[in-house]
């Protein structure tokens, strides 16, 4: 997949809903740096940055009136909202999209390591692990982000969000994948993205990462480019 058909997918999203662009970033980088932890495949990190980066593009086809409602949902509404991981992985398969990777990370980002996750209610070992260790990292900027119902960010949002996740280990989410993104966490190799790809900040193109072997563990300067800087 090209990275002017996933700036244009995303840019679709985010035409609906202007808060995916900064969480996609976000999102996105996140997953880098924790993938980067385990291989230097750039080819590998490449296709996990597009996983990642479309990872909500089936809401798309989800109904402004749900996917923008400011209150807390119905359980109907929700059930609309739990549509979007199969809605995505549709979109993407008439695009000819043909590789697993990006297609299990957007079908099952919600998938629980329980069983009780959804579309397909996969536990364990049978979710996909680009999926399990996704799971986290969306869970955790979902945490930490604004929402209708939520104002809090910033670090004492994170030290919640870890926590929160420290307590589902082995249960919503794989164990393994949570040690990872809290140790990484911890280490203070995550705060710039937290800081510095937030709601008010221009998002640059997904084209700059696959010029970027890797992306900087540290804060960026005040003056920051649009766009990470390859090593």
């Amino acid at each position: 997949m090209s990275p002017t058909l996933v700036r244009s997918l995303v840019t679709i999203l985010e035409a609906k809903d202007i808060s995916t662009a900064a969480h996609t970033w976000r999102v996105v980088l996140y997953t880098r740096a924790l993938a980067e932890r385990f291989t230097d495949d750039h080819q590998f990190l490449q296709r996990l940055t597009y996983g990642a980066a479309l990872h909500h593009v089936g809401k798309i086809e989800i109904p402004d009136a749900v996917l923008l409602k400011p209150g807390k949902l119905t359980a109907d509404e929700f059930e609309i909202i739990k549509q979007h991981p199969t809605l995505g992985w549709e979109r993407l398969r008439r695009f000819n999209e043909a590789d697993p990777l990006v297609l299990n990370l957007v079908r099952h980002h919600h998938e629980r390591w329980d069983g009780a996750g959804y579309p397909d209610r996969l536990a364990g070992d049978a979710i996909p692990p680009a999926a399990r260790y996704f799971a986290v990292v969306d869970a955790f900027d979902a945490m930490t982000s604004i929402r209708p119902y939520r104002k809090e960010v910033g670090p004492e949002a994170a030290d919640k969000a870890i926590d929160e996740l420290m307590s589902n280990r082995g249960i919503r989410y794989q164990a393994d994948a949570v040690d990872a993104f809290v140790q990484l966490y911890r280490s203070g190799q995550l705060g710039w993205i937290l800081e510095y790809f937030n709601d008010r900040c221009p998002m640059p193109d997904y084209e700059a990462l696959d010029n970027c072997s890797k992306v900087r563990p540290s804060k960026p300067p005040l003056n920051a480019p649009d766009s990470p800087k390859p090593e």
